[in-house]
């Protein structure tokens, strides 16, 4: 491993590390959920900057005149970079197989089976293992319906258009193929509704900005004043002896429980107040709406992107027999016209599909921070700062392995022509205008599309593996879909939502969600 990769290693695990101490429980914390949260999380980032990595390795090859560098002008060669990215693609999918099916829910299983006194370890691994089989076996029938299934649905590439390469023979890889199409339709489903929130919420937050410390502090010392009130007008009811009604207690105990939650903001708000952080954050206030702008901006040209591109294959595909595929770009797509456009100067359009790529993961993360974690229309954990259970951080880790594998389907939609062949240009000849012996012809570098040569450019490894089964495009593309209307729809919600609490998600009232209890400072 070179230096560079062993600093950018060091890199995602120390900001892996930042981020799970963040939001982790004070009180719950556990060695083994921390160090699992950890490593997956830094195993999602990682395996979201291979597919940079693999447009560039296919972009390397050329010279920008489209000539083939002396090292990859044999075609053996090229073959055998190519095989060492679709094996980088399938090893780290292999291991969020094996995060998603028996990591992460042996750790979730051995600490909810976890007791009071923590003395029987036996027992909790007894029991953690009894339901992480349930995992295991579906994994397993994924694996084994892989094989056949391929023979029903993959999809040739070479009998839908001309020049564009078949993906190379797998021996034996496609059912994990299969597996990870599979889990990839889950995560699709958590881009729709994470990442969808989080690219309105995220920028919208920072443009709102939070409400004023001094204010709420007043606003909650009237409603302590005002909660008192009425706890002491209800027991002045029972002062001569009688006994208060089972509405009246009801009311008196809900009352109660409202004073305690009002006590607790008050004194947070306090520590807000005196806090460093907060008055660094409003010096930092015109930076925060600047960013918030580009954010919304990005979000926007995204979202455009996404629609011109569903456009395109709904107009120009085969339809849904072949996972609406579309071999070259129809309709001008601007943000695949602003990545070619920087192919001159290198490296800003690998710095842009790079920035694209985290830009997705961030967005998904600020999403599950504020929606919490939801079982259809049950919320089953909330995300605090210092106060998220391990359960709910291993989750969050799960869903963001999910998001990963759809993020490549998702950058593909919004820049076909790029991710299919980064850079490359080819040499095409060209008639000569001018006086020539006999019938010499000039030659000009075009930049690779559908209609290039099969042995001029090569087909990135990420666009052969996204593409591998029809039955799963044509899923992605009506996902597609569903994830603008989405955004839509978040950008509304949280457009009518006013400014958040200075100490947001540091107390509340409804802890039934299982949520941490109070952390004390």
């Amino acid at each position: 491993m070179s230096t560079q990769s062993q600093k950018l290693l060091l890199v995602i695990l120390a900001f892996c590390w930042i981020y799970i101490r963040k939001f982790q429980s004070r009180q719950e914390s556990e060695v083994v959920s921390t160090i699992t949260a950890i490593c997956a999380l830094a195993i999602a980032l990682i395996t979201s900057a291979l597919l940079p990595v693999d447009i560039f390795l296919v972009s390397f090859m050329k010279y920008p005149n489209g000539t083939y560098k002396e090292w990859a002008a044999n075609n053996e060669t090229r073959s055998q970079m190519e095989d060492t990215v679709l094996y980088g693609y399938y090893t780290l999918y292999s291991i969020i197989l094996f995060c998603v099916f028996l990591w992460i829910p042996f750790v979730y299983f051995y600490y909810e089976e976890r007791d009071d006194n923590n003395e029987n370890k036996c027992s909790q691994v007894k029991n953690a293992l009894k339901y992480t089989i349930g995992f295991a076996i579906v994994c397993v029938v994924l694996l084994l319906i892989g094989r056949p299934v391929v023979f029903l649905f993959e999809v040739k590439l070479e009998s839908l258009a001309n020049g564009t390469p078949d993906s190379p023979p797998t021996d034996g890889l496609p059912a994990l193929s299969f597996s990870i199409s599979s889990l990839t339709l889950i995560g699709m489903l958590a881009v729709i509704t994470y990442t969808a929130y989080g690219m309105s919420v995220l920028p919208l937050n920072l443009i709102k900005g939070t409400r004023s410390v001094l204010y709420e502090r007043l606003e909650n010392t009237e409603d302590i004043e005002d909660v008192e009130h009425q706890i002491e007008k209800l027991k002045s009811k029972c002062k001569d002896g009688r006994p208060l009604s089972s509405r009246d207690r009801n009311n008196l105990q809900e009352l109660e429980g409202r004073l305690q939650v009002l006590q607790r903001r008050g004194r947070h708000l306090e520590i807000a107040e005196r806090n460093c952080c907060t008055k660094v954050g409003r010096a930092l206030r015109p930076l925060k709406i600047i960013l918030g702008v580009f954010f919304i901006l990005v979000a926007l040209l995204f979202t455009i992107a996404l629609f011109i591109s569903n456009l395109d294959k709904a107009l120009h595909s085969a339809g849904i027999s072949s996972g609406f595929i579309v071999f070259g770009t129809n309709l001008t797509n601007p943000l695949n016209e602003l990545l070619l456009a920087l192919q001159p100067v290198f490296p800003l359009d690998y710095i842009l599909i790079t920035v694209i790529t985290m830009y997705f993961v961030l967005t998904s993360m600020a999403g599950i921070r504020h929606m919490g974690i939801w079982f259809f229309w049950i919320r089953l954990y909330k995300i605090r700062p210092q106060r998220t259970r391990p359960q709910a951080l291993l989750f969050l880790c799960m869903i963001l392995l999910l998001i990963v594998l759809h993020t490549s389907y998702m950058i593909y939609s919004l820049a076909p022509q790029y991710v299919m062949y980064g850079s490359q240009k080819y040499v095409t000849p060209v008639p000569s205008s001018g006086p020539t012996l006999g019938n010499s012809t000039a030659s000009t570098a075009r930049t690779c599309d559908a209609e290039a040569p099969q042995d001029q450019c090569t087909v990135t490894r990420s666009y052969l593996f996204l593409h591998k089964f029809w039955f799963f495009s044509t899923i992605y593309y009506f996902g597609n879909w569903a994830f603008i209307v989405a955004f839509l729809i978040g950008l509304v919600v949280s457009c009518c939502r006013g400014k958040k609490s200075v100490i947001e998600g540091e107390v509340e009232a409804d802890d039934s969600d299982m949520s941490d209890d109070e952390y004390v400072h």
